[in-house]
């Protein structure tokens, strides 16, 4: 699939995170030690600060939030690069979610959501200008998990196949997914280009135990499906068949939230770039791993002194991938 030049645009969710980092089970009843931290967060808005981190072209955001925290959220998205076009919800607050993060388990999380003003977007809140100068529409999966939303889905993804902008779209939640019904996600992703689904995503979509016989069995309603399989790395299906196995880079996980949007965001910027789908899953997987390593989900605005002058952004540590 060739890259096209121009911006990516992110359609999603904009979240607050409260990250509590604790070892071993939680004491019913009683304390249990964490470390604690209030983070931004939302897949939507993860994917565009790893994309804008990750390749040079422009990332620009729409999402839905609350008048309690759109100057924090502007200001985080901002730093990382990503032009935020916040919608102010004057009803509802700033969606949150509370991340228990077990570091005795390998930093696997559990998430408690309170999803706020982010599924409060509507049709109303489109406009086919967004995607001016746009490249590629990208749609986190939340989007479909409320009435509203799934309106709005429906008209980004028209918009976007009336002027041949690409649509791709990550299904965000296996827990949701289950709730909503397999038959009716896929019915509503109808025109997607690409799915990115994560292992459990795949596999509960298509009923099978196996991801690479549900990656494949997937590819057959969405043209390609990069299924992102954390530490045993990325599979990539296209025709009903799988058609690439991409290795997983090495980390030492310490938080896994929003290695799935790392992933994401860096595979998007890299197709922008011209480069194949393996090639982007292959930075895709090296953005994962970057991301396991520290908390939060968003990319560590860390060895920017490093690039040359006038190509410095957020970049992961270690700079830039190399084209």
């Amino acid at each position: 699939m060739p890259g096209r030049a121009g911006a990516l645009l992110v359609v999603g969710d904009v979240i607050t995170d409260v990250v509590a980092r604790h070892r071993g089970p939680l004491a019913p009843g009683t304390d249990t030690a964490a470390v604690i931290r209030r983070v931004p967060g939302g897949a939507g808005a993860n994917v565009a600060c790893w994309a804008a981190c990750w390749g040079g072209a422009e990332v620009r955001l729409l999402g839905r939030v609350g008048a309690d925290a759109v100057r924090w959220h502007e200001r985080e998205l901002t730093t990382c690069g990503v032009r935020p076009t916040l919608v102010v919800d004057e009803a509802a607050p700033t969606g949150t979610v509370i991340c228990l993060v077990d570091e005795d388990a390998r930093a696997e999380r559990t998430f408690l959501t309170d999803s706020g003003a982010s599924l409060r977007l509507a049709p109303a809140d489109w406009s086919d200008a967004l995607l001016d100068g746009v490249a590629r529409l990208h749609l986190s999966g939340y989007l479909l998990f409320a009435e509203s939303c799934r309106e709005f889905v429906a008209v980004a993804v028209k918009s976007a196949r009336a002027r041949g902008v690409p649509v791709s779209l990550d299904p965000a939640s296996a827990g949701f997914l289950a709730q909503l019904g397999t038959d009716r996600f896929l019915t509503l992703v109808e025109g997607v280009d690409v799915l990115l689904p994560s292992r459990d995503e795949a596999c509960l979509l298509m009923g099978l135990s196996d991801a690479a016989d549900a990656t494949a069995r997937l590819s057959g309603h969405v043209p390609l499906v990069v299924t992102k399989m954390g530490a045993q790395g990325a599979l990539l299906a296209r025709a009903g068949a799988v058609c690439a196995r991409v290795p997983a880079a090495p980390a030492v996980p310490r938080d896994t939230t929003g290695a799935g949007d790392a992933f994401t965001g860096a595979f998007l910027a890299t197709l922008l770039t011209g480069a194949d789908p393996e090639q982007a899953a292959a930075e895709g997987c090296r953005a994962g791993a970057r991301a396991v390593e520290h908390v939060g989900g968003r990319p560590p605005a860390r060895a920017e002194a490093r690039l040359p002058p006038g190509n410095r952004r957020h970049w992961p540590e270690g700079g830039p991938p190399t084209p």
